[in-house]
């Protein structure tokens, strides 16, 4: 990991209208500095805002507060740096494994020899080869899973933003597809300088990431941060199981208080 900071929020906080007097805060004065060469994760449960502060990330929601800089330009609408994995996958049905890969490429109006070329790669990199022309409906979940990631890294992202992509697969898929990741970014086979993780799962966090940032609700924010200092090769072993009881001591410790504690955050409008 370098120095340099690739991605940089500043005191972002986003509100939703209750109603005529009130607002609910979902994400409070959060600040935070992505750096070239690293996985982040963000972990917690459902109602965080975890999801909320990565579409705020990605230029595909207006914070309520704060601004977001990205390669030393304000976010202000979906980020030609930032390309994002949904965990339902998102794919377009009427198209093809090949035009759903595609898909941003044509957007972004890349010559056709380069849509080409680049779908190809993508496709086979992500073992996706022989199934060009199939449907979206012909695929089981992990193959579109491979999809969503070969689309958004086919843009060639600085950063790419996963959004609990592996929630919905069997154990197995899951573990198939982000070891195959981790060996496309640790290889650099891919052009992604970073990557953020949104999830649950505290062993996912600790075997992907090099930062877990825990997080709290009510209103959403980052309320503990843990580095990863273990090396990849040795994340199987038991100083990741150390880690791993540790964030989950802190994360039940944390989820109790908040529900003795917390209560959604309510104000009455300015």
């Amino acid at each position: 990991m370098s120095e340099k900071i690739i991605l940089h929020a500043e005191h972002v906080s986003k509100s939703f209208e209750v109603n005529k007097d009130h607002n609910l805060t979902v994400l409070e004065d959060i600040s935070l500095d992505i750096y070239e060469g690293e996985i982040v994760a963000f972990l917690g449960k459902s109602g965080t805002g975890k999801s909320t502060f990565l579409r705020i990330l990605a230029g595909l929601m207006e914070s309520t507060h704060g601004k977001v800089i990205c390669n030393d330009a304000r976010v202000e609408g979906p980020s030609r740096d930032m390309s994002m994995v949904f965990q339902s996958f998102a794919l377009m049905p009427w198209l093809t494994v090949f035009d759903n890969v595609s898909f941003g490429l044509e957007a972004l109006h890349y010559p056709q020899d380069k849509i080409k070329s680049i779908t190809q790669s993508m496709i086979d990199m992500i073992g996706l080869a022989g199934y060009e022309n199939s449907y979206p409906k012909e695929l089981s979940g992990g193959m579109k899973q491979r999809v969503g990631l070969a689309r958004a890294l086919a843009v060639e992202p600085d950063i790419l933003l996963l959004d609990e992509p592996f929630s919905a697969l069997d154990i197995y898929t899951a573990h198939k597809i982000k070891t195959d990741l981790i060996q496309l970014w640790e290889s650099r086979q891919i052009k992604t300088r970073s990557m953020i993780l949104v999830t649950h799962n505290v062993e996912e966090a600790v075997i992907m990431s090099d930062r877990v940032l825990v997080w709290d609700s009510h209103p959403g924010r980052i309320a503990r941060e843990f580095k990863v200092n273990i090396p990849r090769n040795e994340r199987s072993k038991r100083r990741v199981i150390d880690l791993v009881e540790e964030i989950s001591d802190h994360h039940h410790e944390q989820i109790a208080s908040a529900e003795k504690k917390r209560k959604p955050h309510i104000a009455p409008k300015k």
